[in-house]
């Protein structure tokens, strides 16, 4: 099941910190801070323009600590499945960029050094970024981790949601919502569903008296 996972991986759930208003981007959006420079891991500074590919681009929120994406007792968590993602992405001709927004927790598993070791030891490839004071999170209204945006050549929002419908089980995935919208995306088809539920633990923005 979706969310058959550890009871503290359930209370991480939406637990959203005081903040303004955070948008919702709609299908057809122009891909949000599309030249804001992130750092990634392996120190250059890029942009989400830079990450596209020739049929688009994938963004992934994540984060080195949330159950739902590193796993927990009882489910694997999505993180798994990243390496596969990036492959299929890539061959698709969809960039893809993990962007970690987790700002508040930058002292508590998601320094950038921990970026680093994680897309080592987990295998990552694409980018794997730091949004600073998490200024990207909050253009996208990105809400968890994860939660993905499929942005087409043209750099519009043509799917957004979950990756798919089973974070405890990549054998038992029966609906894979980014491979098939990527897949009908390379191929010109229309995607359906363009949106799901996305479901994670809340992005750990920093407060917005403390932002700059």
């Amino acid at each position: 099941m979706l969310l058959k996972l550890a009871s503290v991986a359930a209370l991480a759930v939406f637990a959203v910190a005081p903040h303004d208003p955070l948008p919702d981007l709609a299908i057809g959006t122009a891909l949000p801070a599309a030249d804001v420079k992130m750092k990634e891991v392996g120190g250059k500074e890029i942009s989400l323009k830079d990450a596209m590919g020739k049929n688009g681009l994938l963004v992934v929120f994540s984060c080195n600590t949330c159950p739902f994406v590193v796993g927990s007792e009882g489910s694997e968590g999505w993180e798994g499945r990243y390496p596969e993602l990036a492959a299929f992405s890539q061959r698709s001709g969809v960039g893809i960029v993990f962007v970690n927004s987790n700002e508040a927790k930058r002292d508590a598993g998601d320094s950038f050094a921990d970026m680093q070791q994680r897309y080592k030891d987990k295998k990552y490839s694409g980018s794997y970024v730091l949004d600073a004071g998490n200024v990207v999170a909050d253009a996208f209204g990105a809400r968890t981790t994860p939660h993905v945006f499929l942005f087409n050549k043209e750099m519009k929002l043509a799917y957004k949601g979950a990756i798919d419908d089973n974070v405890g089980s990549a054998a038992g995935v029966k609906a894979h919502y980014v491979q098939d919208a990527i897949g009908n995306l390379a191929a010109g088809k229309a995607i359906d569903p363009a949106t799901t539920r996305n479901v994670g633990c809340s992005i750990k923005r920093v407060a917005v008296e403390h932002k700059h």
